[in-house]
Order: structure tokens, then C-alpha cells, then sequence
């Protein structure tokens, strides 16, 4: 559809934009073929190359392709070049475990000392980074300043610990035998080692374990892209037959069938998009009105053919190659960590939150149906992912805790959830109070950052696992991609039919 990438949805996606936690980007298509990519092993497998057949006609993926071949092209660079980061950041992790062991502290407590001279990003740095990046921001500066300030402060910490780290090079005896290593593509390759800290060794294996996430992530986007382009093809062609069948023009077959499916888009209809969508768009309603309905014009007319094209397909013969990669699995501990539900329950629900995190809170109430629904089934767990643009999410899963330890964890948060802009130290302590907690004990706890070491864990782990947004929703240790009711109730049915077929 033409109008699908409008000026309304765009937004400022050039350069990526930060919203609800994650990160949106624009998909770049191009005509002109990529420069070849070193082998990232991310691509999906592909039985064939023919990705499917219609009534005898084929869809090459090189048909596929030819649209989205340049950000494929992107992804597959993308995972390559954090393969050959991984192994420095294995080197870097093993020396800091290594010496955190040596002096007796926790990792955590290492990298503070490391970090204790850092010097904190003032605004004059973040506005002239701003300044600098503008062309690739949508928004004023005092809305991005927050994160201009976290990005600013991460990178000098990173640089610090990464200095600290190099020179523990030669004490712990860091040799490394392979500078790049290629994706292995047996047990074999996984087992090769490429380099040794203190004599023992980091395999290939241990860097394709690190990169389970990234390399995820990027096959998930690969399918997504040839899926929408594959989807396309094989309506356009079954139209096209279908045209040929009836001795039609293809306007004509358009007349027939398509056109008296397309419902004509109602003001109510722009104005409940402009409401759903507010948060990312520039303007207005009146000024972006007419953007809204094109682009809701358009959305029905290819809602209709969709339709039309679907009816065909049960008649058709057709088959679809294209497999949806498997989510990976991670082994995520829920040792001493907020639940509810079936504590004996077979499949375990595990969220990553953050409670400044708007798209956490609209999150809320659809977990709190499902554990309505279905909670005889499964034991909810929760985790902490405070983001570093979130300035008093980590203070606020603090307190959390401190609730939690007096048995008013779930009452807590959920007075967190509905006090989002009211997070500060005083807020929390105001809602102690509201609570009935122990003040004194609550107050010490907060003061002292009793709890500050098991959000930092949280934070690990979920690093670790590859949430880099929140909320981000585990079923039996596999991400799920749809967090609506049905798309997480659908993600529990598959995990008890996989628990089902192992009895």
C-alpha cells in the first residue's frame, strides 16, 4: 500500500526513535544490491529456495528479497559485528569476575569502585550532543534530556570499566587464539576455543550462548520482513489467476469483489487513531487529519483485497515454505523473587518491569486477567528492569522490595502503576504510609539501598536473557512477542501442550 509509510507513521524513525522502553526503526528498501555480508548465521533456515507455490506458480526468494534485500543486508552486518564484540566482552567479564573474587567484593561493587571518579554529564554536554544528533531526533530537548544524560553517563562508565579491564590483561594471563571466529554450525565448531583467561578457555559455543538474543532477534525482523513481502506476492498472484480465470482486467475483478468490501473510514475512525497514537505523532489532530485518513483509506483497501485474496486461498493450491524461527530458550532463575498464582504450576510466566514504564502499566491489568482467568495453571513471577531514562524507576523497585519483605508487594505496585509521574523518594514513602508499613523500617531500607544489589541482579539477568525493553514477558523461559490477552493466553496453551506431550 502506498501510503503505508506516511508522514504520520514515520515520524522521526531515520535514526531510530526511543518509545515505550524499546526502540522503533525504519525498514529502508532499496533497489540497488547490497555489498556481500560476512556469514552471520542469523538468517533463517530456508528448506528451499522457492518460499512458495500458487496453482503451480513459483515465489523465489529472490523475489522475495528484492524489496527488503538492503536491511536484510543490515541485520546480517549488524549480528556479524557483534560477534566480533562478543568475545572482548567475554575477555572483559571473565578478568572483572576474576578480580571482584580476588579482593572479596561482589562484581557490582568492583565496577563502583572503578566508576567512582566518573563525572556526571552536564547540560551543557547533553544539549550539545543534542544539537549534534537533532537531524535524528524527534522532540524538544528538555523531553530527551534524561536520556541524553543516561546515554552520555553509560558511555563513560563503559569506558572506565573497559580501561580497568585492559589492564588486567597480562595478571589473569588473557591469550586470545582467534581475532574473529565464524558462526559454528556443528557441536564440533561450538567447542573451539578462541581464547583463555587464567588457562580457561571461551569456546565459540560461549559467544553463540551470549548472542542468542541479538542473533533472535535479527532472524524474527528476517522472517517478519519476508513474511509481509511473501503474504504480498501470494495475494497479488492469486488475484492475478483469478483475473485470468474469469477473463477479467484486474481493474475490473477489483470492482466486482474488492471495492463493495472497503468500508469508508468515519471521523470517529481518525480520531480514536489520532488517540491510540498520539504519543508518536507531531501535531495536532487537525494538522495531521487528513495524513490519518489516507492512511486508514488505504488500510481498508488493503484490508478488502486481503479478504478477497483469502477466500481464493482455500480453494487454491498453495504452499508455504517460510518457517517462523523458534524463540530461544533461557534458563531464567525465579529464586526469591515476587510470585503469584500456582506455586506448583508447570509454566512459569516470568516479566521483566519497569514501574515508570507507561507501556508497563497498560501492561498491568491484562496480567492481572490472565492470573483471573488461568491462574490455577500458572505462577507469575516478576523481575526488575529499571531503564536507565526511567529517573526514579530503580528507586521505586527498591521499595517495592522493602514492601515486598513486609508482605505488601502487590498492594505496593500497584500503587505504583497508578502514581507513574509520582515516583520521587517522598511519593514512595507516601505510599508506605497508605499501606500501613512500618515507616521506620521502610524509610531505612530505602535510604540504605537494602535492595539495591537484587534490582541490579534482576538487571543482569534479564540483560542476560536479552531484554532490552520492558515490558518483556517470558512463558517457560521463551519470549513472547504479543502481550495482549490472547497473544499471552495462546503462549501458555503452547507451553502446556509442550509439558502435556513430555508426561
Amino acid at each position: 500500500m502506498k501510503k503505508y509509510l506516511s508522514s504520520v507513521l514515520v515520524l522521526a524513525m531515520s535514526g531510530g526513535l526511543a518509545y515505550g522502553g524499546g526502540r522503533i526503526e525504519a525498514v529502508q528498501t532499496a533497489q540497488a544490491n547490497p555489498q556481500p555480508q560476512p556469514d552471520c548465521g542469523c538468517d533463517p533456515g530456508i528448506p528451499s529456495d522457492v518460499l512458495a507455490t500458487v496453482n503451480g506458480a513459483k515465489i523465489t526468494r529472490e523475489m522475495v528479497d528484492y524489496e527488503i534485500k538492503v536491511r536484510i543486508a543490515e541485520l546480517r552486518k549488524q549480528v556479524a559485528e557483534a560477534r566480533s564484540r562478543e568475545l572482548e566482552n567475554q575477555l572483559r567479564k571473565r578478568v572483572m569476575d576474576a578480580e571482584a573474587a580476588k579482593r572479596g567484593v561482589t562484581i557490582d561493587q568492583l565496577e563502583q569502585q572503578v566508576v567512582s571518579t566518573l563525572k556526571e554529564p552536564t547540560e551543557a554536554e547533553a544539549r550539545a550532543y543534542y544539537d549534534q544528533n537533532k537531524a535524528n531526533i524527534q522532540g524538544e530537548f528538555s523531553e530527551w534530556k534524561p536520556s541524553i544524560i543516561s546515554y552520555l553517563r553509560d558511555q563513560r562508565r563503559q569506558e572506565l570499566i573497559n580501561k580497568f579491564a585492559a589492564g588486567l590483561t597480562e595478571s589473569y594471563q588473557v591469550r586470545v587464539l582467534v581475532a574473529t571466529a565464524a558462526p559454528p554450525k556443528n557441536d564440533a565448531e561450538r567447542a573451539r576455543v578462541l581464547a583463555t583467561v587464567t588457562g580457561k578457555p571461551i569456546t565459540a559455543g560461549d559467544l553463540e550462548d551470549a548472542l542468542r538474543s541479538v542473533i533472535y532477534d535479527a532472524q524474527e525482523e528476517i522472517y517478519t520482513l519476508r513474511r509481509g513481502q511473501l503474504d504480498a506476492r501470494i495475494n497479488s498472484l492469486l488475484l492475478e489467476q483469478e483475473a485470468k480465470k474469469r477473463n477479467l482486467s484486474a481493474d475490473s475483478l477489483y470492482e466486482a469483489e474488492i471495492a463493495p468490501l472497503i468500508k469508508p473510514v468515519r471521523e470517529t475512525d481518525a480520531r480514536t487513531f489520532y488517540e491510540q497514537n498520539r504519543d508518536r505523532i507531531q501535531g495536532g489532530y487537525v494538522q495531521v487529519r487528513q495524513q490519518i485518513v489516507e492512511y486508514l483509506e488505504g488500510q481498508e483497501q488493503t484490508n478488502a483485497a486481503t479478504a478477497f485474496a483469502g477466500k481464493l486461498r482455500t480453494t487454491a493450491n498453495l504452499k508455504d515454505n517460510l518457517i517462523e524461527p523458534e524463540a530461544p530458550y533461557y534458563n531464567i532463575s525465579i529464586d526469591d523473587r515476587p510470585w503469584k498464582g500456582n506455586p506448583n504450576a508447570q509454566v512459569v510466566i516470568i516479566e521483566f518491569t519497569d514501574f515508570q514504564c507507561p507501556s508497563c502499566g497498560r501492561t498491568q491489568p491484562v496480567l492481572e486477567q490472565l492470573m483471573n482467568e488461568i491462574g490455577d495453571k500458572v505462577k507469575l513471577v516478576v523481575r526488575d528492569f529499571p531503564l536507565d531514562q526511567h529517573a526514579y524507576a530503580a528507586k521505586a523497585a527498591e521499595a517495592a522490595e522493602a514492601a515486598r519483605a513486609q508482605g505488601k508487594y502487590w498492594e505496593y505496585t500497584a500503587l505504583l502503576f497508578q502514581n507513574q509521574n509520582a515516583l520521587e523518594v517522598v511519593n514512595l514513602k507516601e505510599y508506605a504510609t497508605r499501606l500501613g508499613l512500618d515507616r521506620a523500617a521502610f524509610d531505612k531500607a530505602l535510604a540504605s539501598g537494602q535492595y539495591a544489589a537484587a534490582v541490579k541482579k534482576d538487571l543482569r539477568d534479564g540483560t542476560a536473557a536479552g531484554v532490552s525493553s520492558t515490558p518483556t514477558v517470558f512463558v517457560n523461559g521463551r519470549k513472547v512477542k504479543d502481550k495482549t490477552l490472547e497473544g499471552l493466553k495462546a503462549a501458555v496453551q503452547s507451553a502446556l501442550k509442550v509439558v502435556g506431550s513430555r508426561q
